[in-house]
């Protein structure tokens, strides 16, 4: 139980340290980074995100993010994915269990290609470490794509619908179909997790000064505390035997819903976007 802890919490701690001491707040103070370098990085960062001459926030600011009410859609989106991230990140392991860990087919499923089978840990344990790892091998190439491609709301998009895809699918196979469960919690992890740090910075890159970044990404944020609130009711325990349906189907419901809804805020910017092509609307457009 102690190394499982050790596993899932020694990379953020170190990685922690590592971004205190070596991440710069602002391309304006990266010393990594060349003159022509900085002063590319300032210019592309011009109309999205956060700037060290930036002055602090003024109530006008404040006033701008709360009034603004396409934030809120993203806050909404943010929602739908923090329920199914709270309830796998919670019961990941009660979830296991009810795959039939004890059997022998189970027992196989907990072997990895890298050498796990001389580890003492419980089957669901090992069960939840390799979903992570898939999780975290998608998280880390999709928000790469999207990084070079600002193609953050059309990712969002497919992960949510892969996570959605998974949780049906878990909720409608019979309880003892284990081996393709298992395959469908892997896929909801993908789908779920991934959608985390692209939603946040889809929401920062159609943000325009540091002080509306700072308030509006706190609100996302704060919108997803209910979402978390939600996934911990949603896995009953007398529902181990038939699979958890409840907690399947809200959480493949909700991500349907955040999949819909980044369709018709991404449609929308990008119906204002072509206005603004046409000179029919002033201002930046809106990142994708």
């Amino acid at each position: 139980m102690v190394l499982v802890f050790f596993l899932e919490g020694a990379p953020s701690v170190l990685f922690g340290i590592f971004i205190f001491f070596c991440l710069p707040d602002y391309p304006e103070s990266a010393g990594f980074l060349t003159d022509e370098q900085r002063e590319l990085a300032v210019l592309r960062m011009q109309f999205n995100g956060s700037k060290g001459t930036d002055k602090s926030m003024t109530w006008a600011d404040a006033k701008s993010v709360l009034c603004d009410i396409r934030l809120y859609a993203h806050y909404i989106i943010y929602f739908t994915k923090s329920c199914p991230f709270s309830s796998l990140s919670l019961f990941a392991p009660s979830i296991t269990k009810g795959l039939g860990y004890d059997s022998f087919m189970a027992q196989l499923m907990t072997v990895p290609p890298c050498k796990q089978r001389h580890t003492n840990l419980p089957s669901e344990y090992m069960l939840t470490l390799n979903k992570d790892a898939a999780a975290f091998l998608t998280t880390i190439t999709l928000a790469y794509f999207c990084d070079k491609s600002n193609k953050r709301a059309l990712t969002t998009i497919f992960l949510m619908l892969l996570g959605a895809t998974g949780f049906i699918a878990s909720a409608l196979l019979p309880p003892k179909a284990y081996t393709a469960r298992y395959i469908c919690l892997v896929i909801a992890c993908m789908g779920t997790f991934a959608t985390i740090p692209i939603l946040l910075g889809w929401l920062s890159a159609n943000l325009r000064s540091t002080s509306a970044q700072g308030l509006a990404l706190a609100l996302n944020i704060s919108f997803g505390a209910p979402g978390q609130i939600t996934g911990v009711w949603i896995y009953k325990a007398n529902e181990q035997a038939r699979g958890y349906p409840t907690g399947h189907w809200v959480n493949g419901g909700l991500l349907l819903i955040g999949a819909g809804m980044t369709t018709a805020l991404v449609t929308l910017y990008h119906l204002r976007n072509k206005r603004i092509g046409k000179g029919l609307v002033s201002g930046p457009k809106w990142a994708l």
